[in-house]
């Protein structure tokens, strides 16, 4: 076959030797290039690593988020905060003496929060929420600009959005992982809610300081007013609160909230949210503090009294309450500057840590309460918690056994040195006075004739007479009981007196007068008139014409007032307490004066500064009230004073002898 043929047979494949070309010579343009090729090969190489790594990150932000958005807290409601009840204890007339818990005030539609507190919110907090959705770059920019600037965090870049899912379902730890849970919860905000609702849950939710959660509840608690009522300046003092509520709040530093306002306000203005005129007229007229009348400190062993026994009256109830109290915040002034102007005086030059008193009305409504000399320092109540020995003090009910056994005012008794079965009673000067009568006995404080007396009606009887009105504490059943040797507390001792004062009845000492709910409904009240007679009224006019006796020329002239008055010193043995007790047609009130290691005072007796601290504040608080006799009627009969003063009516008791001891 011809070789043309053979070339144009398909069926045949030539292998011919490739032809050899010429050498091209290159550029120097082309030898740049080639060398410059290494450098964009390590380019793409780190071009394909970097968007590997973006893609991985991707990756595990999504899994991350995946990861939280599964551990995420329950969103599908958004009910009232789960929360103990709040308590506010109150006086008769609305002031306020202690708080306790935070208080919410209840919630508010967008429309019924002032418009002017939106404003300063949103100038001071959050500049563009009504335009993002969750999430302001450009805050967080401006934050961090600011911060770089100022060396240290002066602005934060948070939404309002942002804070209100931290408040709703988040904890305050500053941790990553906190942080983007709060941008998952933010924007699962912003696709449930409108912007004005979302507000309106900040607002009524948010923390203002002062207790107060919630907008309605700060205006309540520092303007006195709702939140729809809201002026200008007020509304700027809300707002400047949210940076740091316990720093700002003006029941802490009013100066200090009013400066702050002042900034909210030139961000309301530098934004455009008011007018030139708007701003110099609030800042001319900044906000007063209007918020309810407080007793300060006053009162807080009261309010503490009072909280043990609010259970007993309303039980467990999970809404807020209010409980109205029978303390009169002006007696419970005259009460704490009587005590401080005694210690001031007399404290430490006579050895003394601690005062209590308690005044109250005839009925038992306790007016006020001292329980030491700073609750700050020790809220232990030394006027119901403190047994301490009553001394002379005692001797109401020794004398008043002895008048419902017969005997009189008019009884005479020899005042000596005496021993019966053993128990030797002194004088608190060791010197005696004869042959006395029963009142004299009183008024002076003799022993000898207060264990006489003991001793002749049983001491039983004694006890008997103590319970009968109110005495609770554990009595010794001996002749020791006579001089006070048991130990009582204050205010049943405040209160056994008290019998006396109004008719003779049994007083219960009580401090709640009603309690109500944050919607006003009532849950008690306290109703009666107070307990069953316990005296008979000759027995308590010739018991209260012997108590005068004490005052007008007895141990307790130090305790006289511009009104009739009757009551009973008391000393310890060894100067460990002193007490003064006593009454007027209207109030009832008993001091207390020791230390609380029981070491003894320098001479302080019951007559001293318990006296004068009762006369300080029984004064003040019975200023401007008529003087009126302390009973009605002169009850013993024409035929017992007559029978008096022939001398015929009791046999005159001697004094035993030490060395004359005999039994009974």
């Amino acid at each position: 076959m011809a070789k043309a043929e053979l070339r144009a047979d398909p069926n045949v494949r030539w292998r011919t030797a490739p032809t050899a070309k010429p050498a091209k010579r290159r550029s120097a343009r082309a030898a740049a290039k080639g060398a410059r090729r290494p450098w964009r090969r390590i380019l793409g190489f780190l071009v394909r690593w970097f968007l590997v790594a973006v893609i991985w990150l991707a990756i595990a932000v999504l899994a991350y988020a995946g990861y939280l958005a599964y551990d995420l807290p329950d969103v599908s409601r958004l009910g009232e905060p789960v929360r103990s009840p709040s308590i506010q204890i109150t006086t008769a007339d609305g002031a306020v003496i202690s708080r306790i818990g935070a208080t919410y005030g209840p919630r508010l539609d967008y429309e019924a929060i002032s418009p002017w507190l939106v404003k300063a919110v949103v100038a001071t907090e959050d500049r563009r929420f009504f335009e993002h959705d969750g999430i302001d770059p450009r805050g967080l920019g401006r934050a961090l600009v600011a911060n770089l600037r100022a060396g240290h965090v002066v602005q934060g870049g948070s939404t309002v959005t942002q804070q209100l899912a931290k408040n709703l379902f988040l904890t305050p730890e500053r941790t990553f992982s906190r942080k983007f849970k709060e941008l998952i919860l933010a924007f699962w905000l912003e696709s449930q809610f409108d912007k004005p609702g979302l507000m309106a849950i900040y607002l009524n939710r948010v923390y203002f300081g002062g207790g107060a959660y919630g907008v309605e509840a700060a205006a309540r608690r520092f303007f006195s007013k709702s939140a729809a009522d809201l002026t200008l300046p007020e509304a700027a003092m809300l707002a400047g609160l949210l940076k740091a509520p316990s720093r700002y709040a003006p029941t802490h530093d009013l100066d200090a909230a009013r400066a702050r306002a002042a900034l909210v306000l030139d961000n309301m203005a530098t934004i455009g949210l008011i007018a030139a005129a708007d701003l110099a007229a609030a800042k001319a007229s900044p906000a007063d503090l209007r918020a309810p009348p407080s007793t300060g400190e006053g009162g807080r062993y009261f309010a503490d009294w009072v909280m043990e026994d609010l259970g007993g009256f309303v039980g467990p109830n999970p809404v807020d309450l209010t409980v109205v109290t029978t303390l009169d915040a002006r007696v419970q002034r005259l009460a704490e500057e009587a005590i401080a102007a005694e210690l001031a005086a007399h404290g430490d030059a006579q050895r003394v840590g601690q005062i209590a008193a308690v005044v109250m009305a005839p009925d038992g409504a306790v007016l006020a309460m001292v329980g030491g000399r700073d609750y700050g320092e020790s809220q232990f109540n030394r006027a119901t918690q403190a047994l301490r020995q009553p001394g002379s003090a005692f001797k109401l009910f020794v004398f008043l056994a002895g008048l419902e056994a017969g005997l009189r005012p008019e009884s005479r008794f020899v005042d000596g040195p005496l021993s019966i079965n053993g128990f030797a009673p002194r004088n608190y000067d060791d010197k005696y006075l004869g042959e006395v009568s029963l009142a004299e006995a009183l008024a002076r404080s003799l022993n000898s004739v207060a264990a006489q007396v003991a001793w002749k009606v049983g001491v039983d009887e004694v006890i008997g007479v103590a319970r009968r009105l109110g005495v609770t504490a554990p009595l010794r059943r001996d002749l020791s009981l006579s001089l006070g040797a048991s130990e009582v507390t204050l205010m049943e001792l405040t209160a056994a007196y008290g019998a006396l004062a109004n008719g003779g009845r049994a007083v219960l000492p009580y401090g709640i007068a009603q309690v109500q709910d944050t919607n006003g409904r009532v849950l008690y009240r306290r109703a009666g008139s107070g307990g069953s007679e316990v005296i008979d009224p000759q027995t308590r006019a010739r018991m209260i014409r012997m108590l005068a006796d004490v005052i007008a020329g007895g141990t307790g002239t130090a305790a006289r007032i511009d009104w009739p008055v009757a009551g009973k010193t008391g000393t310890s043995e060894g100067y460990r307490d002193a007490w003064f007790v006593g009454f007027t047609r209207g109030l009832v009130a008993g001091v207390w004066v020791g230390n609380d290691d029981n070491s003894p005072m320098k001479a302080v007796t019951g007559g001293g500064i318990p006296a004068r601290v009762w006369s300080g504040m029984m004064a003040g608080a019975m200023a401007g009230r008529p003087p009126e006799p302390l009973f009605e009627e002169d009850f013993p009969s024409l035929l017992d004073e007559f029978i008096a003063e022939l001398g015929l009516g009791e046999e005159t008791f001697a004094a035993v002898p030490a060395a004359k001891k005999r039994d009974r």
